[in-house]
């Protein structure tokens, strides 16, 4: 067993013997100077520090080169800016993209470790969410492998995503310590430390605008090494920590207060302490908006003297004049989360170098793009004025500035139009005064783009119809894409290496050659190879399960996987319908020869989301009663699948067979999990909704199971009125479930417990499952169908894997390059720190 996994991969770069001997050398002496003089026993972990510090000592020379590159060449850089990097584990990635993995592999296994075991000691970096956080991971990775000069930027939690705990079938928070024990990867440097300013007040002076009287925290910088696929290049992310300044609370001596003025430096550090958990929805606390001016101020400051410092190699040559900032500057604005670098730049320009208005305007806009990901109405990021007046005095004027200037501007574009001023406006009247991020986003940025074709023509028809009618250059799409580097070679080698052996290796670094693929599409040994990995990702997926939860589940059932973060518009109540609509069929004829399924849901409710609460309640009371019928037997199983994250996702979606994304058409912006379904050859069950509308359009829409409403059908049950009843009434089947929901036959002990579901269906569905229930409950029928045909369900899947060219991060990020940074992706390797340059 040993030898078969550790058979000869092409896809996982060569075992040389000098590289495993080098590995092993430099391995010996990590560990040699991990043990401290009083253990001489090694741990575990103390292994996994060991393997991780010899494979970080590959990047370094690749690091420093690389920024020398830069520096030397002065090219345009991108900086991308973010609230949330959802990285996972990087070791492997690291080994992967070094080629290294098998010759790390061959040394530890040489020094009698098993480096599975190693890898599985690190701890996830969990700073996002979900969608947002993972895209900007996937990001760093093209930009690097397309050798852009490019640095992300964000804040580095303390404490990251909560682990989940699933106790008497509820969500438990439990705090993510994952910094406890170190983290290898990344490198402080305080010597870039920089102030952030907050409080204060502003002072309008001959000399211009001063804010004083502030109170300032430091941001302290942390590196993380990004490299690019075997093309020697290396980028980074720089996640900024706040820290007190050492006179902090004590200038203001007040006599004895010493003890509670070095407690109290805790209130500054708090910048940097946790990772607000929501995902789509926007929690108005002044805590978030500090974290908000935190990453945007530390980094602009980073910007500018980067600007001024390079000039064609030459140190004696600083930039002074900013007028060329957007030659060389991008910045990317992911969400409207750091916003407020478009007011923070227009203060430097200002009120710092003393540009003119319409000067310091010209910059911003020219050097800004902004990426909107939702059209949720809860998830748009509103402000209240007062908050910035206490906490951002001066960006308060220039926010009312910018906005001044924008309505003038539209009422000279349309004349006694009152009503477009009044929804154009940065600022909503009401009850309480709001700053709208999303508006201050689009007139300050050159470029808006949506994550999805249908996406980014739903901001263009209603969110933002207003603003694409007066700058229609503005608007553009780019689909979101994935990396096939963590999401197929890493998580899935064995497919990875079934596809290189028909078209060869390039497909890893231009995902399009997938399509070579539909050559073999009948050939009997390529979807037997296809067929044949699946089922050892399952296998290997049913024993972890096994272990992890003691439950045994049948490998050769359809694994049926939905995972995703727990919210409404994400429908996992379909799902939950879907599965007590199976179960009482099963019940009903028991003696039918019914298509095995084991499903499983898995995915994070934000704590204070308690419909979310209440859905993970309801999945997991179902799978107590579907799991313990001895009727069902194996046929049907229910698993909850605990702390979903970026790990688990790279475990269970090279297992999966069909791939649930079955949100209201018009909600999910893209997705990108179904995307990394469809390159690990699951079947997608899907609405036309995000990206799965292209997803339909490159395998052919005859290869998904698409159901349900399309955006129009949806638009036009809003003006009639959605009726839940009507359908309660109509369809025995669905009323039969919910009656068994609402009577309390999954919660014997507490029959009214699932009462608020019950209500939120039948009363205010925003959503409207019960409009998708047919048409889902008969497009899995089909599913079940074709699973019993093992050769033309691969087929399909083959067609599915050729289609996911498009879906590549590459592809991505080669578009952002072109049409919004004006930058030019490149494949060249640079020389590697051992080639003569």
């Amino acid at each position: 067993l040993a030898l078969d996994k550790r058979k000869q991969i092409s896809v996982r770069g060569l075992a040389g013997v000098e590289n495993v001997t080098d590995l092993k050398t430099n391995f010996n002496r990590h560990l040699h100077f991990t043990l401290v003089k009083d253990r001489n026993v090694a741990t575990k972990r103390d292994y996994y520090f060991a393997l991780a510090n010899t494979v970080r000592d590959y990047l370094v020379g690749r690091w420093i080169r690389t920024q020398q590159h830069y520096y030397e060449k002065d090219p345009k850089r991108v900086y991308y800016l973010s609230l949330e990097f959802y990285m996972g584990r990087t070791l492997q990635n690291t080994m992967v993209n070094l080629a290294l993995e098998n010759a790390c592999d061959e040394a530890t296994y040489q020094l009698g470790l098993d480096m599975e075991e190693l890898q599985d000691i690190e701890e996830d970096a969990g700073l996002g969410n979900g969608g947002l956080g993972r895209l900007a991971a996937c990001f760093l990775d093209s930009m690097a492998s397309l050798g852009l000069a490019a640095y992300g930027y964000g804040i580095r939690y303390e404490f990251g995503i909560f682990n989940q705990k699933i106790v008497d079938g509820w969500q438990v928070e439990e705090a993510d310590d994952w910094l406890r024990y170190g983290n290898p990867w990344e490198k402080a440097r305080p010597e870039y430390m920089r102030p952030v300013h907050f409080y204060g007040r502003v002072e309008h002076t001959a000399d211009g605008v001063k804010w004083v009287d502030t109170q300032v925290v430091l941001a302290l910088p942390y590196d993380t090494p990004v490299p690019g696929y075997r093309n020697n290049i290396v980028n980074t992310m720089r996640l900024w920590s706040a820290k007190a300044p050492c006179d902090f609370n004590l200038k203001d001596f007040n006599v004895g207060g010493y003890i509670q003025a070095v407690l109290d430096r805790n209130l500054a550090e708090n910048i940097s302490r946790v990772l607000y958990p929501n995902d789509n929805f926007f929690e108005g606390k002044e805590l978030r908006l500090k974290q908000e001016y935190f990453v945007v101020a530390a980094t602009l400051q980073d910007i500018v003297r980067r600007f001024k410092a390079s000039k064609f190699g030459s140190t004696e040559f600083v930039r002074l004049d900013l007028s060329s900032l957007p030659d060389k500057v991008a910045i990317q604005l992911n969400d409207t989360h750091p916003a407020m670098a478009i007011p923070e730049l227009m203060r430097i320009l200002v009120d710092v170098e003393k540009l003119t208005w319409e000067k310091a305007w010209d910059i911003v806009v020219r050097t800004c793009a902004y990426t909107n990901h939702t059209v949720l109405p809860e998830a748009l990021e509103r402000w209240p004025v007062d908050l910035f007046h206490n906490l951002l005095p001066r960006h308060l004027e220039i926010i009312y500035e910018i906005n001044r200037r924008h309505l003038e501007r539209i009422t000279k574009l349309y004349p006694g139009d009152l009503d477009r001023l009044r929804r154009m406006s940065l600022i909503e009247e009401g009850d309480i005064k709001k700053i709208n991020m999303a508006h201050l986003c689009i007139v300050g940025s050159h470029a808006v783009n949506g994550v999805a074709r249908i996406h980014s023509e739903i901001i263009k028809d209603t969110v933002f119809k207003d603003f694409y009618e007066t700058d229609p250059e503005k608007f553009q799409n780019k689909t979101n894409g994935i990396t096939p580097r963590r999401w197929l070679v890493m998580c899935n080698p064995g497919l990875a290496e079934v596809i290189a052996e028909r078209i060869g290796e390039d497909y890893i670094r231009d995902l399009d050659q997938l399509k070579k693929l539909l050559d073999f599409v009948d050939d009997d040994s390529f979807i037997q190879d296809v067929a044949k990995v699946k089922q050892e990702n399952k296998m290997k997926f049913a024993a972890y399960l096994e272990e992890q939860y003691k439950m045994k589940i049948n490998p050769n059932s359809m694994f049926d996987v939905h995972v995703k973060r727990i919210h409404e518009y994400k429908r996992q109540l379909l799902n939950c319908l879907h599965i007590i609509t199976l179960y009482n069929r099963i019940k009903k004829e028991p003696n039918k020869s019914w298509t095995p399924r084991t499903i499983m849901i898995g995915g994070k409710a934000a704590p204070g989301y308690h419909t979310a609460k209440m859905i993970i309640k309801l999945i997991t009371s179902i799978g107590d009663i579907v799991n313990n019928d001895p009727v069902v037997g194996d046929r049907l199983k229910v698993i909850y699948l605990e702390n979903y994250r970026v790990t688990l996702a790279e475990k269970v979606i090279p297992a999966s067979d069909l791939s649930e994304q079955i949100s209201t058409a018009g909600t999910e912006a893209s997705g990108t999990g179904n995307m990394k379904f469809m390159l690990n050859g699951a079947l997608t069950i899907g609405t036309m909704d995000g990206a799965n509308v292209e997803m339909a359009e490159e395998a052919g829409e005859e290869n998904l199971f698409i159901f349900g409403m399309r955006v129009p059908d949806v638009e036009a049950l809003d003006k009639k009125g959605y009726d839940a009843a009507s359908y309660y009434r109509r369809i025995p089947e669905l009323k039969q479930a919910m009656d068994q929901i609402s009577g309390g036959f999954f919660s014997p002990s507490q029959p009214d417990l699932f009462k608020d579901l019950v209500n939120m269906l039948m009363n205010h569905d925003r959503f409207k499952v019960f409009a998708d229930y047919e048409d889902y409950i008969q497009c899995q029928e089909k599913v079940s169908a074709l699973y019993k045909d093992p050769k033309e369900w691969t087929k399909m899947v083959i067609h599915n894997i050729a289609g996911c060219g498009k879906f590549s991060s590459d592809r991505t990020i080669s578009q952002y390059a072109r049409e919004i940074w004006g930058m030019e992706p490149s494949l060249e390797k640079i020389p590697a720190p051992d080639d003569p340059r």
